[in-house]
């Protein structure tokens, strides 16, 4: 009997988070996302990316749990699209008030 194999990609496999910082050094919202919240909330804050090291120090406003990797960034990738800052501070308090949607 011979056995297929079907190839799924890693990121498909770990659980995501979808994370939104905030800088009050330059008053600006960063939105990302990662398997490693804490390891990547030092990056930011150490000057890892290029983005965010004028902003540093960056706060942790929000973390959203995903089944994989891959959803995370879609949504992330979904919010960047919109290019609002009123649309961030909206979904943020849309998932604090409503953590199950």
């Amino acid at each position: 009997m011979r056995r297929s194999w079907v190839r799924v990609p890693l990121v498909a496999l770990m659980q995501g988070f979808l994370y939104i910082l905030f800088s009050n050094k330059i008053n600006k919202y960063y939105v990302g996302s990662t398997n490693n919240l804490e390891r990547r909330l030092y990056e930011h804050n150490i000057g890892h990316s290029v983005f965010t090291k004028t902003g540093a120090p960056w706060s942790l406003i929000l973390s959203k749990p995903f089944d994989s990797l891959e959803n995370a960034r879609k949504e992330e990738r979904r919010i960047k699209k919109c290019k609002s800052r009123k649309y961030i501070e909206n979904y943020v308090k849309s998932t604090v008030e409503h953590p199950d949607t």
